[in-house]
C-alpha cells in the first residue's frame, strides 16, 4: 500500500505542470487609427530615411523604440479599419472571414463590390476568450468597430461598449479623442490586475488620427506656428500625433509606476495606412484604401522581457499574427486555437534577437481588397520572400515589385520576370479558391462613358500616390475560377473616415 501510494503521488510530477499566473507576461497592444509607416519621429527602417515623418513628434514612441524592437515589415492586415481589428481578434484574413472593408460600396464602377459581413459571430473564438481561458483579465478601450454587442460579448471582461467612429468626436481638450481617459482606465485595469493576482491582457484601440482637429489647442497651435496658418489638416494630423505620443507616454509610466516593467510586453502598431504615397520625403507608395505598401505597411514597436533594446527585425509580421504570438508568450495550449487560424507566432523572433521565419499555414502573405476606395480599384497582393505580386481586379493585369530592392514599388518587374509574375497569380488565385474570398463582379448597368463617381475624403483621409491606374483589360468569374477570375461586387467614390 505504501509503494502504490508513492505512485500516486509522484504521477503528477510527470504530467506537464501549467503555468502559474505569477508567470504568465502581462500584455499591451496600443493600435493607432490610420498612422502610416512614417507617420510618427521613429525611423522605421535604419537604411530608408523617409521611414519617419519630417513634421512629426513622438518623444515617447522614440522611447519605447530605444527599449526594444522595431518590425521594418510589420503589415496590417487590410488596408482600412474594420477588417483589420476583426482580423486581429481571430487570427483570420479579412478575405477568409468575408469583411475586406468597412465604408460603404461605392456604386457606378465598371464591377461591383461584394456584399459583406459586418459584424463579428458569436461563434468566432477570440484573442480575449483565449486569454481568458488561462486566467487573464482582460480590456478593450477604445475603437471596436466590429459590432456583434461589443468587446464583452467577445472575451472582454471591461470595455467602452460597442463603439465606433462617433467615440472620437465627442472628446475635445483637455482629453482629445478619449486618449487621456483611455489611459487612465489602462492604469486602473493594471492596478486591479495587480492586486487580484492575475496577469492582464489589454488592447487600447486609440481612436486618434481620427477627428484630429479636436487636438488639444496648445499641441494644435504649436503646429500652426510652425507650418502656417495654411497647413490646415497637416496640422491637426501632427497635433493629434502628439496628443496620442503624450498618451502612449502616460501608459508606459502606469507601467513603470505599478513596477510591472520586467513582467509587460507592449506591442504598438496601426490598423492601416495613411498617405505614405503623398508628401516630401515619403518612401512608400499609395496609402489607405489600396494595397501598395503605404496602405498596409504601418508602425509596429515592441517591449518587452529580455527583448534586446534598440534592435530590429526586418521579417515580414501581419496583424493576424498577433493573436497565435499572444497566446504563445500566455502559454495557452496550441490545440485551443482554432485551425482556421491563418497567422503564425512570432515569439520565437522576440526571444532570437529578431532573427528568425515566422510559421504561417501556408508562406505567403495575401492581402485581398476587392473594393473601390483609392485611385486603383479593386486589388489583390501576394508577398512571397522579397517580391510582391499586385493584381488589377478591374482587367486582372498584374505588376511585380522586388520589395528588397524596391520598397517604394516603382519598378515593375512583370515583363522582364514574367514566369515568377505568373507563378506568383497563381499561387495567389489558389489562396482566393481555397479560403472562398468574396470577388467583384461585373456591373451590368456600368456606362463607361458616364463621369466617373465623385470620390469624396473621408473626415480624416490622408491622400497617397495611387498607381500606374492603367486602362484594365476584362476578366470573369469569381475566386474559385482562379488567377484569371474576375470578381463579384464593385463601386468607386468616396472615402468615408474608418
Amino acid at each position: 500500500m505504501r509503494f502504490t501510494c508513492l505512485v500516486l503521488l509522484c504521477l503528477p510530477c510527470l504530467l506537464p505542470a501549467p503555468i502559474a499566473a505569477a508567470d504568465r507576461p502581462n500584455i499591451i497592444l496600443m493600435m493607432a487609427d490610420d498612422q502610416g509607416w512614417n507617420g510618427t519621429s521613429v525611423a522605421m527602417h535604419p537604411d530608408i530615411p523617409g521611414s519617419k515623418g519630417e513634421i512629426y513628434h513622438t518623444p515617447n514612441l522614440e522611447r519605447l523604440a530605444a527599449q526594444g524592437m522595431r518590425f521594418s515589415a510589420g503589415y496590417s492586415p487590410a488596408p482600412v479599419c474594420s477588417p483589420t481589428r476583426i482580423s486581429i481578434q481571430t487570427g483570420k484574413s479579412p478575405a477568409q472571414l468575408h469583411w475586406t472593408k468597412a465604408a460603404p460600396a461605392e456604386p457606378g464602377h465598371k464591377l461591383t463590390e461584394p456584399r459583406l459581413i459586418k459584424q463579428i459571430s458569436s461563434s468566432e473564438k477570440t484573442l480575449g476568450e483565449l486569454l481568458q481561458s488561462v486566467g487573464y483579465a482582460t480590456a478593450h478601450y477604445g475603437k471596436w468597430h466590429i459590432s456583434g454587442g461589443g468587446p464583452e460579448q467577445h472575451g472582454y471582461d471591461q470595455s467602452d461598449g460597442d463603439t465606433g467612429n462617433e467615440n472620437a468626436f465627442q472628446y475635445q481638450d483637455p482629453n482629445p479623442v478619449d486618449i487621456f481617459g483611455m489611459a487612465d482606465k489602462a492604469e486602473k485595469f493594471m492596478a486591479q490586475a495587480q492586486r487580484d493576482r492575475k496577469p492582464f491582457y489589454i488592447q487600447l484601440s486609440w481612436n486618434a488620427l481620427h477627428a484630429s482637429e479636436n487636438a488639444l489647442k496648445a499641441t494644435m497651435a504649436k503646429y500652426e506656428q510652425k507650418l502656417g496658418a495654411s497647413a490646415g489638416k497637416r496640422a491637426a494630423v501632427a497635433a493629434i500625433t502628439e496628443d496620442l505620443d503624450t498618451g502612449v507616454g502616460k501608459v508606459m509610466e502606469s507601467i513603470d509606476r505599478l513596477g510591472l516593467t520586467d513582467s509587460t510586453w507592449v506591442f504598438y502598431i496601426s490598423d492601416n495606412g495613411a498617405g505614405g504615397g503623398g508628401g516630401r520625403g515619403a518612401s512608400l507608395r499609395g496609402g489607405k484604401g489600396g494595397v501598395w505598401e503605404g496602405g498596409i505597411r504601418v508602425p509596429w514597436i515592441v517591449r518587452g522581457p529580455g527583448l534586446p533594446a534598440n534592435s530590429w527585425c526586418h521579417t515580414r509580421v501581419v496583424g493576424y499574427d498577433l493573436l497565435p504570438t499572444f497566446c504563445e508568450l500566455a502559454g495557452v495550449p496550441a490545440d485551443a486555437i482554432p485551425k482556421q487560424v491563418e497567422g503564425g507566432s512570432f515569439a520565437a523572433l522576440l526571444r532570437n534577437q529578431g532573427q528568425g521565419e515566422v510559421k504561417r499555414p501556408r508562406p505567403e502573405l495575401v492581402f485581398h481588397f476587392p473594393h473601390y476606395q483609392a485611385a486603383d480599384g479593386p486589388q489583390s497582393a501576394l508577398l512571397l520572400g522579397d517580391m510582391k505580386l499586385i493584381r488589377f481586379l478591374e482587367d486582372n493585369h498584374v505588376e511585380l515589385y522586388d520589395l528588397a530592392k524596391d520598397p517604394g514599388e516603382q519598378r515593375d518587374l512583370s515583363q522582364t520576370r514574367s514566369d515568377e509574375a505568373a507563378k506568383l497569380d497563381r499561387m495567389l488565385g489558389q489562396y482566393l479558391t481555397d479560403i472562398d474570398a468574396q470577388m467583384p463582379e461585373l456591373n451590368p448597368d456600368f456606362d463607361p462613358s458616364a463621369p466617373p463617381p465623385q470620390r469624396k475624403g473621408g473626415r480624416n483621409a490622408a491622400g497617397g500616390q495611387g498607381g500606374k491606374g492603367g486602362g484594365m483589360k476584362q476578366g470573369g468569374g469569381g475566386a474559385k475560377g482562379g488567377a484569371q477570375g474576375g470578381a463579384k461586387g464593385g463601386n468607386r467614390g468616396n472615402q468615408p473616415a474608418e
